[in-house]
């Protein structure tokens, strides 16, 4: 499994609209289900564990970086989706600072080892200062796609 083969350009927002963690949430999470990736139904229950893990510690790590992330039923398989903001999301992060690359993943609750690898390879991907420079620069969703294509390669 590689970040890319986890993401479709319908699956990118280049410029989130949202100013704190929460709206950012809310905003990802539309966009899965108004592009058929999770059930409308599953809204709430979505919504629902991203911010008890949210609660439970902010998943902002830092370089601008965060990734929310839960198990839950709403999903029988990994789904994600990535986010940028230029003018920067108050995540309440480990650092500080405002977040402009978010990759948010819903995993199914039987899936422990999927989940803890998805985390691990989004985080040591966004970790590249490399690929947060190209993923800054990149215009659209499909460029900012063929970032995570490149360097899954």
């Amino acid at each position: 499994m590689t970040l890319a083969s986890l993401l479709s350009e319908d699956q990118i927002i280049p410029e989130l609209s949202a100013t704190d963690r929460w709206q950012a949430l809310e905003e990802i999470v539309s966009r899965l289900i108004e592009k058929g990736h999770l059930d409308a139904a599953y809204r709430e229950e979505a919504i629902a564990a991203l911010r008890h893990r949210e609660d439970t510690m902010s998943t902002g790590i830092g370089f601008g970086i965060a990734i929310p992330h839960a198990s839950c039923d709403a999903v029988k398989e990994v789904t994600a989706c990535f986010a940028r903001s230029k003018a920067g999301v108050d995540f309440e992060s480990l650092d500080e600072k405002p977040v402009h690359y978010i990759v948010l993943f819903l995993v199914p609750k039987d899936q422990f080892q999927t989940h803890l690898r998805t985390l691990a390879a989004i985080a040591k991907f966004l970790n590249d200062p490399v690929v947060r420079g190209e993923l800054a620069s990149a215009p659209d969703a499909a460029a900012i796609l063929q970032v995570f294509e490149r360097k899954a390669a």
